[in-house]
């Protein structure tokens, strides 16, 4: 993988109540509005599609609130004790066209703008949409940097065949990435996974690809730690991650199309998010926020900062 080297990344601007606007809709935490992949080294990019939603829809209404509730994001992360917007040249890329009435058009539409953004030598942070939108950012990685190591923070597997009769949907990306050879066989790691499910063979397909799981229940008895012992395997590979804001609990997050109790706190998916720097991340989204179900927005809010720790992870 090579990563550009650069003199003058773009400098987040200081005033939080006053930022660029592109399409009437404020950009990712006040960055400039770049459409140019070639200017840029980390491009966020909004994909507005929920048309793989199996129960409530709105994920497509998720990257204009997170653009809002970003405005409040300021540089410097005392955590981690780093300020990404002064090692990256980083932008908001504008949103992919996609189609609101076709899955595999859209599919289509995702891989080949998203090749144009890697082609112009920018890594992607992308921002659902609901999860179905994962299986052609995967395509798309797979053309230009090959099989990746994977991580999942979610509530639910998404390994399912299918649904109404349709092969795609937001509960199947993981499963046709594994089978297309997407993913490193033996370096998938699930992370957050509880609820009820159809069967007890619900888990065969994750067993036998040899996704390792850590349920939210383990995660709660064994904290963040458990994570890292299956974090040392992925070290060093490159990595791609997915985070499904339904890995945290709706009363933290409610605004979400599919939500399942006893999940993650917010503190709890800070620390986990956190945990994952150092790895060699070739790109990476947040999925499955839809405002309506919310109308306090704190689930936007959280996705914006979340997407903040994510850039802070590169």
């Amino acid at each position: 993988m090579k990563i550009k080297k650069t003199a003058k990344p773009h400098p987040m601007p200081v005033d939080a109540l006053v930022y660029p606007r592109f399409s009437g809709v404020p950009t990712f935490m006040r960055l400039p509005h770049v459409p140019q992949a070639e200017e840029l080294d980390l491009a966020l990019i909004g994909i507005p599609f929920d048309g793989g939603t199996t129960y409530r829809p709105g994920a497509r209404f998720g990257p204009r609130n997170i653009r809002v509730q970003s405005a409040m994001i300021r540089p410097w992360n005392p955590v981690l004790k780093l300020n990404p917007f002064e090692k990256w040249r980083i932008g908001d890329f504008g949103d992919l066209s996609i189609n609101p009435l076709s899955i595999e058009d859209t599919y289509r539409r995702i891989t080949e703008q998203l090749g144009d953004v890697f082609r112009g030598g920018a890594r992607s942070v992308c921002v659902g949409g609901d999860h179905s939108i994962l299986l052609p950012i995967l395509r798309a990685i797979h053309r230009h940097f090959g099989p990746v190591a994977f991580i999942q923070l979610d509530a639910h597997g998404d390994t399912w065949s299918g649904y109404f009769g349709s092969p795609h949907s937001h509960g199947t990306p993981v499963k046709y990435a594994i089978e297309e050879g997407l993913i490193e066989k033996g370096y998938a790691l699930q992370v957050g996974l509880r609820g009820q499910v159809y069967s007890e063979h619900d888990f065969d397909f994750a067993h036998k690809h040899g996704i390792k799981i850590v349920t939210s229940e383990e995660f709660h008895e064994s904290g963040v730690e458990l994570v890292k012992r299956h974090l040392k395997k992925l070290r060093g590979r490159q990595v791609y991650l997915t985070l499904d804001i339904d890995v945290v609990d709706p009363a933290y997050a409610p605004g979400t199309g599919t939500p399942q109790v006893g999940g993650l706190s917010s503190p709890q998916i800070l620390d986990l998010v956190r945990s994952l720097r150092g790895l060699r991340l070739v790109g990476c989204d947040v999925v499955e926020v839809s405002p309506p179900y919310d109308n306090g927005e704190i689930t936007s809010l959280l996705a914006a900062n979340l997407l903040f720790e994510l850039l802070c992870l590169f």
